[in-house]
């Protein structure tokens, strides 16, 4: 079914995503793990309530134990579940991210917060939902715990993680909870923070998203926050995502700071707590991010895109931290999960230790111009990478194949970076992810011209 993804199970609700669906799911879940406990939340969709009911009504039928949540961020799941390893099998959140309120679906996480996505267990999960084999009836019925102390604890741990000085800095910052569960989140955050004045937008919690998409990657999104902080004089401004566990963040003059970039800023902290750690970043991301790494006494190895795969190998490679040029980043300290509150924390840490400007210390690192990630729908995306592979020849650039293909070039008169590009298919939709970077924005304009010509030039698709 179209529904099942590398990373989650998303699609339109009610029509591909409803009760019926969650009971299926349930079942399934039941066949390939046996839990004998679950723990259960949602986010605030319109279709979450009824979709969530009709999980736990499916689970406690087949005899197993619920820990109820109720009204979640990504985060505060994750890391619920991780505080409760031992006393739960499974974790299931009713949420579709940053999609529009018209979608819904499940993150499933094993009893250790690792997640079940493609290549681990993902597949099979989707097997058994499709045969929906009839289990075995059982006549112990499971009960539902609820757990009102769930939200607390979560501040409690992220704020003990981040370990922020006593003699912490007035700040102004403009937040967007972008209408999403942040805004369910960040009212206890903020009330441990009396030396922050806030000004809010978008914290009422609304599945249909009156304001804005809660997508803080795309520019557009970001116009309000901008606004504010420009007009309100804030020290920075953050947007999260839908469930929160993607965070984007504008700099004290109005302008938003890639996602890569927020990755050296954040590593450069980790490493001064963790020296000589290993650091993950995605196949997307700057030189300026391995370079910064290197520079704080820290280890930098690019990944492939994808929350499933970066929090597998960090565990398999013992990563102290990981980002993703879309906005997520993975702590070793938070059993490999995102938490973008905890990155909030860590960059006002950040901030108070170096005592200058957000726009001064990103600027600082991004030495080199990045396109943005621009898609392209094709008919055939591996061909299209091959015929990229097949053009830009090894003799003229080195060839990375971590996720798609990533050519590096050097320059041909001194030995110095000159260029990249790295293209991907997509895990969910037909399409092809291009990112370019040069040492200049003329430069960039010229090679994505290029590259554009290649992918389109046998009329098999077009940009979007």
């Amino acid at each position: 079914m179209p529904v099942f993804h590398a990373y989650d199970i998303r699609g339109l609700s009610p029509e591909e995503i409803d009760s019926t669906f969650a009971r299926r799911l349930a079942r399934a879940l039941v066949k390939n793990y046996s839990p004998r406990r679950v723990l259960v939340g949602r986010d605030m969709r319109r279709t979450s309530i009824e979709i969530e009911a009709a999980l736990v009504a499916e689970l406690t039928e087949r005899g197993v134990g619920v820990v109820h949540i109720g009204l979640c961020s990504t985060p505060m799941f994750n890391v619920s579940v991780g505080l409760s390893m031992g006393n739960v099998d499974l974790g299931v959140m009713v949420t579709a991210s940053h999609n529009p309120g018209i979608y819904n679906g499940f993150k499933i996480v094993r009893g250790d917060a690792s997640p079940i996505g493609q290549g681990a267990g993902m597949e099979d999960l989707q097997e058994s939902f499709e045969r929906d084999a009839r289990l075995s009836e059982t006549s112990q019925k499971g009960t539902v715990t609820d757990d009102p102390a769930a939200l607390s604890r979560y501040v409690d741990h992220i704020i003990k993680l981040a370990a922020l000085p006593s003699n912490m800095p007035k700040m102004k910052i403009a937040i967007d909870a972008g209408n999403g569960m942040a805004g369910a989140i960040l009212p206890e955050l903020l009330s441990r923070l009396p030396w922050i004045e806030t000004v809010k937008l978008f914290f009422e919690p609304d599945g249909n998203f009156p304001n804005h998409e809660a997508n803080p990657l795309k520019r557009e999104t970001l116009a309000d926050l901008s606004a504010a902080v420009r007009e309100h004089g804030c020290d920075f401004g953050v947007a999260f995502d839908g469930d929160a566990d993607r965070i984007g963040f504008i700099d004290d003059r109005g302008v938003p700071v890639a996602g890569d970039i927020v990755t050296a800023l954040l590593a450069k902290e980790i490493i001064r707590i963790f020296p000589g750690g290993l650091v993950l970043y995605d196949v997307r991301s700057s030189w300026s991010v391995p370079e910064e790494i290197s520079a704080a006494g820290g280890r930098a190895k690019m990944c492939r895109v994808g929350h499933a795969y970066i929090k597998r190998q960090m565990r398999d490679l013992g990563a102290v931290f990981a980002g993703e040029i879309s906005m997520h980043y993975y702590f070793h300290t938070l059993w490999f999960v995102e938490s973008g509150d905890l990155v909030l924390l860590y960059l006002l840490r950040l901030l108070a230790r170096e005592g200058d400007s957000l726009s001064n210390l990103w600027q600082k690192i991004a030495e080199y111009d990045h396109s943005e990630e621009i898609n392209f729908k094709v008919d055939d995306a591996a061909a299209v990478i091959a015929r990229l592979r097949e053009i830009y020849s090894p003799e003229a650039s080195a060839l990375i194949e971590i996720d798609g293909i990533r050519r590096e070039f050097r320059d041909s008169e001194r030995p110095k970076r000159d260029w990249w590009f790295s293209i991907r298919a997509s895990n969910t939709e037909p399409l092809v992810r291009l990112n370019v970077e040069t040492r200049s924005p003329e430069e960039t304009k010229k090679r994505v011209e290029e590259l554009t010509n290649v992918i389109l030039s046998r009329g098999e698709g077009s940009s979007i």
